[in-house]
């Protein structure tokens, strides 16, 4: 009797515990509830109408749905998307924990070659964007300084050839997010306790093999958090491909957000834009849900 007495009175406590931190959160929670998960309901909803200027709920089931997938454009855009997704998270993976690595080892000057490494990722899409696009210019950017060293034939001009303009794109986004990735993968490693390397000096094992079976899988939570950074950024790819290209040469550098833009804001299409935002949000979705599986899923059962 006495032991559900004291659980009883516990209960009020445990209700106003943190009040003020609670409080505080009203304000974040309604957003969430009102503006984002409100807003994600909305554009769903409307995606099976036939919207065009102005939003109206006349239902028209999947029309718009098999009109996007029947549209040449989106497809370039989705062909155009997997291949500078895939290429992106292999690159930057691979760049991101190289560059981590060499800067792990204690170099002089660190801090210095980490600035500088990261600074591109200050900067904004549209300005990487227009960098990119004066130095993949072939009348003054880097094919113009190789031909002016003699190589009269040497040809590099990504930006302006269909086949390989997603390319041209995707230098500069590593360019500019593999800084980011670098210091994710420095901060993991600078968590795994030295007693670890001083253990695999010991048993010789080497450095390579060091990093392949015992450092990596030990930073497999910077891994996928890492993997959810890379993936949500290349689903949003849009400014990149304005300031580079404008989609061009003609859609060969369409990508699905530009694809939404132009069809809400400029085509005056709401249906078919809220759409093709249902599927990137579907996307999203895809990546976002395993990672929140295995972060807090994971964590209970342990």
């Amino acid at each position: 009797m006495g032991g559900v007495g004291v659980a009883t009175s516990d209960r009020p406590i445990n209700l106003f515990r943190n009040m003020t931190a609670k409080v505080a959160a009203i304000p974040m929670i309604l957003t969430v509830l009102f503006v984002f998960v409100g807003g994600t309901v909305w554009t769903v909803t409307y995606s099976f109408t036939s919207s065009k200027l102005l939003p109206k709920l006349k239902f028209v089931g999947l029309d718009q749905y098999e009109r996007l997938w029947s549209t040449n454009r989106w497809i370039i855009s989705i062909e155009n998307l997997f291949i500078y997704g895939i290429c992106s998270l292999i690159f930057s993976f691979v760049i991101g924990f190289v560059l981590a690595a060499l800067m792990d080892q204690k170099i002089r000057f660190e801090n210095t070659f980490r600035t500088i490494i990261l600074y591109p990722f200050a900067l904004s899409f549209i300005v990487t964007g227009l960098v990119w696009q004066w130095i993949l210019n072939p009348e003054f950017g880097v094919q113009n300084i190789v031909r002016s060293l003699g190589w009269t034939g040497f040809v590099f001009d990504p930006l302006y050839n269909a086949d390989i303009v997603i390319y041209g794109i995707l230098i500069a986004g590593l360019w500019q997010g593999t800084g980011l990735i670098m210091v994710l993968m420095l901060a993991g490693l600078r968590g795994i306790d030295e007693d670890v390397w001083k253990a695999a000096r010991v048993d010789g094992i080497p450095a390579w093999k060091t990093y392949l079976f015992i450092v990596i899988p030990m930073m497999r939570p910077v891994f996928v958090t890492t993997l959810v950074i890379i993936a949500s950024g290349i689903v949003r790819v849009y400014d990149l491909v304005v300031a580079q290209t404008s989609g061009g040469p003609g859609i060969a550098s369409e990508v699905p957000a530009k694809y939404v833009y132009d069809y809400m804001f400029q085509s005056q299409n709401l249906g078919q834009g809220f759409a093709a935002s249902t599927m990137m949000l579907l996307a999203v979705a895809i990546v976002v849900i395993p990672w929140a599986y295995l972060e807090f899923g994971g964590r209970k059962r342990g």
